[in-house]
């Protein structure tokens, strides 16, 4: 028969045993649910085709956003009508998107500002046999109308001595489409983003000014009122993921992420090595001057109120300290 002491020290092993199983378990529960409890609300980004938003689609693919609790979904727009609606509808958090937007809908009492400035640039693409601007005189140069698109041909018509009445501009909204209507001989020229001006190019189409030879930019991300009152740490590690992005573009070989120009900016496998990038930097406010050009373009066209000044447009408190 077991002795007394050898009973108590069994039952007290396997008591100690239960209750080192049940905090094993308690701690196992607590450590999950408290992950999921510091996990941010997540952030639906709308963009188009272009390399503006390049950083986030690597913070996204490259588990930066992972890393840093938040998940954020990059939603795809081939149409700026398309892409604003889906903003307006709350469909998506903030988007990628011209500042002529972005002011239009502000002057129109939609809650939003825009958050950073974004580094891509803009061609004029032309057909065969034009090789200036000079040559679309006359000529039908494809545009979205009151966006980035439409500015752009106009300030790159400015800059060449040239007034926008000086070419027919019929109004295709989508990028693909435009450059499906060049291949087809319905348009003579058109501005795009990348990857299309590399497309472009590839076909045999001249390149006959850009937004970044005038020294402009004319892109950032715009985001809902609401999203920036309720989820403002959120927009917070978005930016901050931004950069972290940009710095993973500019330490890394292109053969590591070229993937990501193939299968989200829809660049050709082929012409991957033939796409130039921006001069990516992190997250900072418009310029003051990008600002003013901007206003001024839509005053002229009656696009805004003529008492609109853009105020409160631009809301810096979320880029990274």
């Amino acid at each position: 028969m077991l002795s007394f002491n050898v009973i108590m020290n069994k039952q007290s092993t396997l008591a100690l045993l239960l209750v080192g199983g049940l905090l094993t378990l308690l701690v196992c529960s607590c450590t999950g649910k408290s992950k999921e409890e510091r996990r941010l609300p997540s952030l639906k980004i709308g963009a188009m085709s272009s390399m503006d938003y390049l950083p986030y689609v690597v913070a996204e693919k490259m588990g930066i956003y992972d890393s840093l609790g938040l998940e954020v979904e990059i939603v795809k727009f081939f149409s700026a009508n398309d892409r604003d609606a889906a903003f307006r509808a709350a469909q998506v958090d903030g988007t990628v998107i011209d500042y002529t937007g972005a002011a239009i809908q502000h002057a129109a009492g939609m809650p939003l500002a825009l958050i950073t400035a974004h580094d891509g640039y803009f061609e004029m693409m032309a057909t065969g046999g034009l090789s200036t601007m000079e040559d679309l005189r006359g000529k039908k140069v494809g545009v979205s109308r009151n966006t980035v698109i439409d500015y752009s041909t106009d300030l790159m018509l400015r800059a060449a001595g040239m007034e926008p009445t000086d070419v027919e501009k019929p109004e295709v909204n989508k990028i693909p489409l435009r450059l499906e209507m060049m291949l087809g001989g319905e348009l003579d020229g058109s501005v795009f983003p990348d990857p299309f001006i590399t497309i472009a190019k590839s076909k045999g189409f001249a390149s006959l000014s850009s937004t970044m030879a005038l020294g402009i930019s004319v892109t950032g991300t715009m985001m809902r009122r609401e999203a920036l009152d309720e989820k403002s740490e959120s927009v917070k590690l978005l930016l901050e993921g931004y950069n972290l992005g940009v710095d993973y573009l500019l330490s890394h070989p292109r053969s590591e992420w070229q993937s990501i120009l193939v299968e989200d900016a829809g660049i050709p496998e082929g012409l991957v090595d033939q796409v130039t990038l921006p001069d990516y930097r992190h997250a900072a406010l418009p310029s003051a001057k990008d600002m003013e050009e901007t206003l001024a373009w839509l005053h002229e066209h009656d696009l805004v109120p003529a008492d609109y000044t853009g105020e409160g447009l631009v809301d810096g408190s979320y880029l990274p300290q």
